[in-house]
């Protein structure tokens, strides 16, 4: 599988990787329902052995689970790169997460994750959401500080602004953004890629398939048959209106996928991998 340098540092990620939300299951206010550790597991063997060199995970993903399964996956496969964030966290007994980037709640994360990951360095460490916004700096200067240690190889962030990337990049170079995109949602296009570009910003995209609608799958029954617990019962691309011009646009998309003898989702990957700009990857 071809790689991509990622913005200015040393790291080469394959074009896609392994995005392990799903995998932290349900239980908790972002969940995608139940889910068997031990296929995830297969899953992520499989991508390794398919060529996937990287894996992107949270805290938050099942409170713990996504990282814990990633951890016990990778225990012999030290080669594989891994990416984690901060900034959500949650309370004894809570299922609701929370924007938290105190310098020391980003340094106990930090300590966290290598914990439940079984690594001695996370390779990409990463600000999941700019909230609270007051507090940018202060958590990247921790992450900063973080690299010093040697505990962090390179640190980027997810969801930010234009704005908010300059105000990290004047404290310490930000090695990737990771924005959602996809045919349903191009944000990104307006600025941001163009800013990443000219900075040396790598850009990860996150999902790219848009939490499995672009896989064709979907109908109005299949919605209603999501297991309780999982997000996408409660988000606005999976409920009308949005839903039906979503559902209409993909079969229009189908006749192109079958010309060129490509499956939908394949189709909606290498649309996104053509679009983002060089240095890119899409965690799928």
């Amino acid at each position: 599988m071809k790689t991509k340098q990622l913005g200015y540092t040393d790291l080469h990620l394959t074009r896609v990787g392994l995005g392990a939300w799903a995998i932290g299951g349900g239980g908790y206010a972002f969940g995608w329902g139940p889910q068997e550790d031990d296929e995830s597991v297969r899953t992520i063997h499989r991508a390794v052995e398919m060529g996937v060199n990287w894996v992107d995970t949270a805290p938050v993903y099942g409170l713990g689970r996504s990282e814990t399964v990633v951890g016990k996956a990778l225990a012999d496969r030290p080669e594989v790169l891994v990416a984690t964030k901060c900034g959500l966290v949650w309370n004894e007994g809570d299922t609701q997460p929370f924007g938290r980037l105190k310098a020391e709640s980003v340094r106990r994360e930090a300590e966290d994750s290598l914990r439940r990951l079984g690594r001695d360095v996370i390779d990409l460490y990463q600000i999941h959401w700019a909230n609270p916004d007051a507090d940018i700096e202060e958590a990247w200067t921790a992450m900063a500080q973080l690299v010093e240690q040697g505990k962090i190889r390179y640190i980027g962030v997810s969801n930010f602004s234009v704005g908010q990337l300059e105000r990290a990049q004047a404290i310490h170079p930000v090695a990737s953004l990771q924005p959602p995109y996809s045919m349903l949602r191009r944000g990104i296009e307006d600025e941001l890629l163009d800013f990443c570009l000219r900075n040396d910003i790598g850009v990860v995209v996150y999902s790219p398939m848009q939490a499995g609608l672009l896989t064709g799958k979907f109908t109005r029954e299949y919605v209603r048959d999501l297991p309780e617990g999982d997000w996408r019962k409660n988000s606005r691309a999976f409920k009308e209106p949005e839903f039906g011009v979503n559902a209409d646009f993909i079969e229009r998309l189908r006749p192109i996928a079958e010309r060129h003898g490509q499956t939908l989702p394949r189709l909606a990957v290498a649309w996104v991998l053509r679009m983002i700009t060089p240095g890119g990857s899409a965690r799928r």
